[in-house]
Parts: C-alpha cells; structure tokens; sequence
C-alpha cells in the first residue's frame, strides 16, 4: 500500500478514462460489444474486500477520449455522485499524438486529482506500459516517461496511489495485448492489472491465480515469415485506420455512452475474486 490514505474497503468506486478503463479486447459474456476489463475486475475485489460484500460501482471510460474530454465530461459526473475511490486513467491517447506535451497533461490532470482530494476522495492513478517493444508506438517513448514522473510528483504531492505499469515486465510479454491492435489488453492482462491495482490500493485479495506478478511460460519462437505477415497485418488493420481517424477528425468512441454511467451495486462473488 502507497502514502495516500489509510482507508483499506471503499463503498463507492467510479472509474473515469478510456478504452483502457472501459475494457477493450477482454470481452464480457453478457452482451455483444461488451467489455469487462481491469476496472470492473477491480470492483469485484473491493466488494470482496468490504464488510458489507458489496460496493457501488460506475464506470464512465468511453475509448478514444482524450485527457481533456475525460476532464470535462467525466469528472463532473464523477464529482457529483460523491465516491470515496476514483481511478483516473487518461492521457494515452494524447501522448500517442504527435506534438503532445506531458507537461501540459499533467498539470490538467492533477487540477481534477485536487478536486477529488478536496472532496475526500482517494484516487488512483497509473503510469502509462513502456512502449519500447511496439513499433512505431515506441517513439512515444519520451513524451511517456515525462508523463509518467509527473504522475509520481502529483500522487506525492496530493496524496495519491499509483499503478506502475511501466516497471510492470509481465506487461512486456506480447500475450498479454490483443495482437490486432497491441495497444489493449487481453483478458489474462486485465485481469493481472486488476490484481495488481488491487495491490496498490492495499486490497487483499483471497482465492487462486492472485499472483499478477508470475511470468508465462516462456512462447516457442515464431518463423520470421510469420513475423512480418503478422506486423504487415497489424499496420493494415490498426495503424493505417487510426491514422484515417485522425485525419478525418474522427473518435473510435464518436456516439458511444459509459457502459455503467451511474453507481451501482455490485455484489461480492466467488468468480469476481478468482476470474479467469
């Protein structure tokens, strides 16, 4: 557990971001399009966690948002519903764009962390992953460690708890993200990242397969002629779209809503603690 709060079980957690926080590539059985993701596994263990088994849940993260529409949209409605946990994951999309300033982003962002504090919030915030295996991803490397510091500093300065995902080596294992876009988790990565938040919030976590930190098994090497079908597949299916998006001032999330927009109870069960 971080310096940041002495509080241990939570009664109303909202989580506010992008496709990060909604879930993407970690597909919920209830529906069509439906996501689970690290933030609704993290529920599932603060309810667990709570004396009274369960804890009120909304999850406002709609992909593609960028760190000023998380600010504008999301934390207002945050705000008003009164939870004593927010997570704030924001900020990847905008570092993947050409001339961001992280440290710009970071004090927009540490100005929403002070209004949670003052509002007797605590807040969890996470560093970007080190891009340093993906190509083309990678040369964002700089502007993400810059953010990254400043995501360090705010938590000091503000009594915030943090989730290192850039010191994380499990999250350099390529199976752990969807190998259609590389920049979302498969489910085995959420539900590491849920337990690994978990951990840094102080929540104790009960049943099997809790250890996040385990490697896999070392994978068989793959023919390089798979190599370069599987990278030449992966610029046409998601780089060359997104950069077609950002030309056309498009959003992947344009006309979507927050899954689970208002608070809602969320009851303690065995599969919320020992998921797959």
């Amino acid at each position: 557990m971080q310096p940041g709060s002495d509080r241990r079980t939570w009664q109303r957690y909202i989580a506010l971001g992008d496709s990060f926080t909604e879930g993407l590539s970690d597909p919920d059985p209830a529906g069509p399009d439906a996501f689970r993701g690290w933030a609704d596994r993290l529920a599932g263990h603060l309810a667990a966690a709570s004396p009274t088994g369960r804890v009120e849940y909304a999850n406002l993260a709609i992909r593609g948002r960028l760190l000023p529409q998380v600010l504008a949209e999301q934390v207002p409605v945050a705000l008003a519903a009164q939870p004593d946990l927010v997570s704030l994951v924001a900020g990847g999309n905008d570092l993947l764009r050409p001339g961001a300033d992280p440290d710009v982003l970071a004090a927009d962002l540490e100005s929403a962390v002070v209004s949670f504090r003052e509002a007797g919030a605590d807040v969890l915030l996470a560093t970007g992953v080190d891009p340093r295996q993906t190509p083309i991803i990678r040369r964002t490397r700089g502007r993400v460690a810059v953010f990254n510091a400043h995501l360090w500093s705010i938590a000091a300065r503000q009594g915030a708890v943090v989730l290192d995902q850039w010191g994380a080596a499990w999250l350099q294992d390529a199976r752990m993200w969807d190998p259609g876009d590389r920049i979302h988790l498969t489910a085995e990565g959420h539900r590491r990242t849920a337990l690994a938040a978990a951990a840094a919030l102080g929540v104790p976590v009960a049943g099997d397969r809790t250890d996040w930190r385990t490697p896999l098994e070392p994978a068989a090497p793959k023919p390089a002629r798979e190599v370069v079908a599987q990278e030449l597949a992966w610029v046409r299916g998601f780089v060359l779209p997104w950069i077609g998006r950002r030309l056309r001032g498009e959003s992947s999330g344009d006309g979507r809503a927050a899954k689970r927009p208002q608070p809602e109870p969320l009851e303690a069960t065995l599969s919320s603690v020992t998921d797959s």
